[in-house]
Parts: C-alpha cells; sequence; structure tokens
C-alpha cells in the first residue's frame, strides 16, 4: 500500500481564446462563474473589421460590375462573328473569352475575401464552447491580444481526477483500472475511490511517471474543485491475488550459504520458536515484502534475533 500526494485537476478542460487578435471591448465572465455553451464571454473592437467587410463587398461589387461588362463584350463580338465571320479575328474572340474568364475569377476570389471578412467580424465576439465552470481569466478590457492568446481556462463540472506522479522504481506496478482511495486534507472526513485511467509513458520531473486516478462522482463531490490537494493511496503489487506481508528487516535472521532468510514464528500451543525460511520481493520503504513462509496471523520476533534459536522456549509478552 503505497501513499501518493498529487493536486485535484478537472478531467475536461480547455484553453479558450479569440482566434483574431484585437483590442478587447468588454469582459462578461468571471472566474469562478458557472456558464452556458454559447454563452458571450468577451468581445473585441469590430470598427476595424467591419471596416473590412465593407471593403471587401465593394470588391465584390465591382467584380460583378466587371464580370458583366466582360460577358457583354464576349456576346456581342460572339454575335458579330456568327454573322461575319470574317469581321471579328479568332484572336480578338479568345481574348474577349479570356477576360471574361479572369473577370469571372476574380468575382470568385472577391466573394471568398468577403466571406473570410464577415467570418472574421463573428469572431470578435468570444463563446463558450460547452457548459461549465471559468476557473482561470487571463483578460480584462482594453487589453490588447493577439490571435490564440489564452483568454479563459473552462472546465466541466463533476468529472474530477487527481494527478500524481508515480516514482520509476514502482510504475511496472501500476495499471489501468487498478483502484484506490482518495483524501483531502482540505475536506476531512471524506474518502472516495478512483481508478487509475491515464498513465504517461514518459517519465517527467525527477524520473516519475504522471498519472491520473479519476475520483468517483458521487453526491459529496461538490467540495472537490481542482487546484486542491488530494492523497493517493494504491495497492501495489504483482499479479492480481498475490498476498505480500511487510515486516521490519530487524525480524531476518540470516541463513547458511544458501543465502535464504529465515524469521522466527511464535507457536502459542508450545510457546517455542520455529526459525522458518521465507522468499522475499525486496525491501520498500524499510521493510522487508515477503511473499512466501508467511500466512496472516503469524507472531514473529521482530527483535534480538541473533539471540535466539530454532525450538527456544520462550514467553509472550502481553502489552
Amino acid at each position: 500500500m503505497r501513499r501518493f500526494s498529487g493536486v485535484v485537476e478537472a478531467a475536461d478542460t480547455s484553453n479558450i481564446s479569440f482566434e483574431v487578435p484585437g483590442n478587447v471591448q468588454d469582459v462578461k465572465a468571471a472566474v469562478g462563474e458557472s456558464v452556458s455553451k454559447g454563452q458571450v464571454l468577451a468581445v473585441l473592437d469590430e470598427r476595424t473589421y467591419r471596416l473590412n467587410v465593407e471593403a471587401a463587398e465593394a470588391g465584390v461589387a465591382s467584380a460583378e460590375v466587371a464580370v458583366g461588362d466582360a460577358r457583354r463584350d464576349l456576346a456581342r463580338q460572339q454575335r458579330i462573328a456568327a454573322q461575319d465571320r470574317g469581321a471579328i479575328t479568332e484572336r480578338s474572340l479568345e481574348q474577349s473569352e479570356a477576360a471574361y474568364a479572369s473577370a469571372r475569377q476574380n468575382l470568385s476570389y472577391s466573394t471568398s475575401r468577403l466571406n473570410l471578412a464577415k467570418r472574421d467580424l463573428q469572431r470578435t465576439t468570444l463563446y463558450a464552447p460547452f457548459d461549465g465552470t471559468i476557473a482561470e481569466r487571463h483578460v480584462e478590457p482594453f487589453q490588447e491580444i493577439n490571435r490564440g492568446q489564452k483568454m479563459f481556462v473552462l472546465y466541466v463540472q463533476g468529472v474530477m481526477e487527481a494527478a500524481i506522479s508515480i516514482p520509476e522504481s514502482e510504475i511496472d506496478q501500476v495499471y489501468l483500472g487498478l483502484p484506490g482511495e482518495i483524501r483531502f486534507p482540505a475536506i476531512a472526513g471524506q474518502v472516495h475511490k478512483g481508478i487509475v485511467s491515464e498513465i504517461s509513458t514518459v517519465a517527467g520531473a525527477a524520473n516519475a511517471f504522471p498519472v491520473r486516478v479519476t475520483i468517483d462522482a458521487d453526491a459529496d463531490n461538490a467540495r472537490i474543485r481542482p487546484g486542491i490537494t488530494a492523497e493517493v493511496v494504491l495497492l501495489l503489487g504483482g499479479d492480481e491475488g498475490d498476498d505480500a506481508y511487510l515486516i521490519p528487516v530487524g525480524a531476518l535472521s540470516p541463513g547458511g550459504a544458501d543465502g535464504v532468510n529465515y524469521v522466527f514464528v511464535y507457536d502459542a500451543e508450545t510457546s517455542t520458536l520455529k526459525r522458518t525460511a521465507i522468499e522475499d520481493d525486496g525491501i520498500r520503504d524499510s521493510d522487508v515484502v515477503v511473499t512466501s513462509g508467511l500466512k496472516a496471523g503469524d507472531i514473529i520476533a521482530v527483535a534480538g534475533v541473533s539471540f535466539l534459536r530454532d525450538g527456544q522456549k520462550v514467553r509472550l509478552m502481553e502489552q
């Protein structure tokens, strides 16, 4: 059983930003405020973008006139050519056709510019992309901002995770779906269940791997907020169902040439000690992990082991 400290984070968060630069005219959301999808969060000064739309509309109108003139000129030359083929040269007819095609392409380009200008005008208003709560606000009125600059951090209420770091020596014992218990120092008396939902494959600071534990949603999670401290308890180990026991290092009695370790197990019926061979899986926090040789309920000697012998009669001290 291992305890890890971390912080609570929302499972679903989003950095909200404008897709166009400009000067912020109004901010309509504050930190901690609940917002609905489509709600206005902030507005940019749209005067420049309105002028861009008007200029693009004028460009479209001019292009439409040019298309009309080119179409009429082409139609006129085609009529003359139909009446008298020699009155219009082939080159003149081709030039009229090319002028008409070019005018149509220019109209298409001007229309695209108008659509882009209208889109940019719409983007001067920042909307909430989903229902949530404002976790951070990084903008103030009359502030000049760039495209993509973070304005708000929005998170979805309800689904929370504890972000912890697992040392490289223990990350192999952590797997997706591993259950755990989560406590919050700021919320006395609350213990929540959780499961490991995300394990990074790349180590971070101090060669520790970022791990996320999803907190089970229930009726008592209203006080769980992003940023508070979380203590996660995970039961690490090998295959599911294997039992192991932690005993003090001082309880070991070195073996002979075979390198096997022993402990002295107390027999309550005979009041004697039995020197018992054990198998271990290394040391965890100054304790030996015993995987074989002991069972639940065994009483072992943990002090003065070097003075004990197999079959020695002893008296159990009551505390």
